[in-house]
């Protein structure tokens, strides 16, 4: 079985682990097999049989999307790594009254 690293966005779906089993041949096997496993996390990344498009998934530090997509062969040795996408910010003010978003992008770029 393939080891699947679960990122602490989804661990909730996987009962708080962060890394589980999976068994298949190729990414879409593997997928499969996760969701038959644990439907929760397996719903979060993959469903009507496609990886759900905010979803990167890697196989061995590669991401599946340049390879093969679904069809990415998987070891038994493999490590496959599901990587939701994060957005994010606030429009709260900052002192002055002014938004974050209102300000130059100078002025919100890190390190600060």
């Amino acid at each position: 079985m393939s080891v699947v690293r679960v990122p602490p966005v989804l661990r909730a779906e996987a009962g708080g682990a962060r890394e589980v089993e999976a068994s298949g041949a190729t990414v879409r096997e593997l997928l499969e097999d996760l969701t038959a496993r644990i439907p929760a996390l397996g719903e979060r990344v993959y469903g009507e049989g496609e990886i759900r498009s905010f979803v990167n998934v890697y196989v061995d530090g590669e991401d599946v999307r340049t390879r093969d997509g679904l069809d990415t062969p998987v070891r038994d040795s493999s490590t496959v790594i599901l990587l939701p996408a994060m957005a994010g910010g606030s429009l709260t003010p900052l002192t002055g009254g002014r938004s974050r978003a209102a300000e130059p992008p100078s002025a919100t770029a890190w390190p600060r």
